[in-house]
C-alpha cells in the first residue's frame, strides 16, 4: 500500500474544518497521523522558548520565558501585545537588572490568573549555568493586571525549597486563608518532588506529600516520543521527567487536582484539607483520590463545567476529561509540539508548544529545537467530538 501523503491544501482544510471526521491511515496504521481539530497560530517566538500562558476575560494574554534552561536576557514574564512581548510588569523587573534577586523576577515558570483575574506566578529561581537556588530567587508573585502593582511576593525558602526543586506549577484558592492559599508543584530538577502550600497572609508555607504515589514519578514508566520508546531513567533522562507538574483547581476551588510529569495517572485532593497546615501527613494521604489514565500529560486546565483538559506530548494532541472520566480528543496536530503551559476559556484552548523533548540534554548535546516556538489557539466549538453522545 502506497502512503497516504496529506498536500497543503487538505491539511488546511481539516485545520479548518468543524467537523469530526475518518481519513485512511499511513502504513503504520497510527490515528495519530492524521490531523484533527482546528487550530489557529496567535504568535510565534524565537529564543527564548516559552512555558506558561494565562488569558483574561477580555483577551489580555500572558506568557512565561523560564531561564532555567536557557539563562536569556530577554523578559521572563510578558504581555502580547499586537504580536510583541512587552516586560511585565516592566523592564526593571521582568529583564536582568541589578534589583535584589528578591525584588525581581527571576525564571518564571508557571503563571496563573485566580478568581479575581489577578496574575499570579511561580518563579522556580532557577538560572541556566548557575549552581542552585540563591536566597530570594524563588517566590510566589502576584499582580494587579490593571495597575501593573506587586499585590504580594512571598519567598520560598528551606526547607520548603530544596537546591533541586523545580517549583513547575501553580493555582490560587482565595477560598482558603485570610487572603487565599497557593499550591504549587514541585516537579523537581534531582529526585525529590512534592507539592507546597503557601498561606499568602503570613507566608506560612510548607511541603507536603514528598513520599506520596501522586507526587512521584512512575518507575519503569516509557514515553513514546517521535516514535519512539524512552524510559524513564532519572540519572541519565532521555526526555523532560520529572513528579508533580501539571495542576488546576476546580471552580468552587474544593478540589485541587495534579499529576506528576512521569505518569499517565490523574489525582485529586479536597482543598479544605490541603489549605490545613495542622493537617498531618497521614491524614493528607488518606484524602488522596486516584481519579485513573489521563494520558502522558504535562499542563492541565479547567472549564466551567469542571472538564479537565490535559495536554499530551506523545500524541501531540490536547485531550479533555470529562467529570465523570470520559475523555475526548481536542485536537492533534504535528505543530503541538510538547504542549505545555494551557488556559481555557470559553470560547477555546491556549497552548504553548515548548518543545522541551529537543533540548540538547536529550540528544547528545544536540539541540534540535525550532526556534520558532508556538502559541495557539483551539476555538472549543470546532474541536472534534469523538465517542457517544451519551457520555456527555
Amino acid at each position: 500500500m502506497k502512503k497516504i501523503i496529506l498536500t497543503a491544501t487538505l491539511f488546511t482544510f481539516l485545520q479548518g474544518s468543524a467537523l469530526c471526521y475518518a481519513a485512511p491511515l499511513g502504513d503504520t496504521g497510527d490515528p495519530s497521523a492524521i490531523p484533527a481539530g482546528s487550530i489557529e497560530v496567535l504568535d510565534q517566538f524565537t529564543d527564548p522558548g516559552p512555558s506558561g500562558v494565562a488569558v483574561t476575560p477580555d483577551k489580555r494574554l500572558f506568557v512565561s520565558f523560564p531561564r532555567h534552561a536557557q539563562n536569556h536576557k530577554d523578559a521572563t514574564l510578558a504581555e502580547i501585545i499586537d504580536g510583541k512581548r512587552v516586560p511585565f510588569p516592566n523592564n526593571q523587573m521582568s529583564l536582568p537588572s541589578d534589583l535584589p534577586l528578591k525584588d525581581r523576577l527571576i525564571s518564571v515558570h508557571g503563571i496563573a490568573l485566580d478568581s479575581k483575574n489577578n496574575l499570579w506566578v511561580i518563579d522556580d529561581g532557577k538560572r541556566a549555568g548557575i549552581k542552585g537556588i540563591p536566597d530570594g530567587a524563588a517566590k510566589v508573585v502576584g499582580f494587579d493586571i490593571h495597575t501593573h502593582k506587586v499585590i504580594a511576593s512571598i519567598p520560598i525558602h528551606a526547607p520548603t525549597l530544596l537546591q533541586d526543586s523545580h517549583l513547575n506549577d501553580l493555582r490560587i484558592d482565595l477560598t482558603h486563608g485570610e487572603k487565599g492559599t497557593a499550591y504549587i508543584t514541585d516537579s523537581s530538577f534531582g529526585t525529590s518532588p512534592a507539592l507546597v502550600v503557601v498561606d499568602l497572609a503570613t507566608g506560612k508555607q510548607r511541603r507536603v506529600l514528598a513520599n506520596n504515589v501522586s507526587t512521584q514519578p512512575e518507575k519503569g514508566f516509557v514515553a513514546y516520543l517521535a516514535g519512539k520508546p524512552r524510559l524513564y531513567d532519572p540519572q541519565h533522562p532521555s526526555f523532560p521527567v520529572g513528579g508533580a507538574d501539571g495542576i488546576t483547581l476546580s471552580n468552587d476551588s474544593k478540589t485541587l487536582y495534579y499529576a506528576p510529569l512521569t505518569s499517565r495517572r490523574l489525582y485529586s485532593i479536597p482543598t479544605a484539607v490541603l489549605s490545613d497546615f495542622q493537617a498531618s501527613e497521614e491524614t493528607l494521604a488518606k484524602n488522596v483520590k486516584d481519579l485513573g489514565e489521563k494520558g502522558f500529560a504535562d499542563g492541565l486546565a479547567i472549564d466551567p463545567q469542571e472538564r479537565i483538559y490535559t495536554t499530551n506530548g506523545e500524541h501531540n494532541s490536547i485531550w479533555r476529561r470529562w467529570p465523570d472520566g470520559y475523555m475526548d480528543l481536542i485536537a492533534r496536530d504535528p505543530r503541538i509540539d510538547w504542549p505545555d503551559g494551557i488556559t481555557v476559556q470559553n470560547d477555546g484552548v491556549y497552548v504553548v508548544a515548548g518543545q522541551w523533548e529537543r533540548l540538547a540534554g536529550f540528544h547528545h548535546g544536540k539541540d534540535l529545537r525550532d526556534p520558532n516556538y508556538l502559541l495557539l489557539y483551539i476555538p472549543l466549538k470546532t474541536a472534534p467530538i469523538v465517542g457517544p453522545s451519551e457520555n456527555k
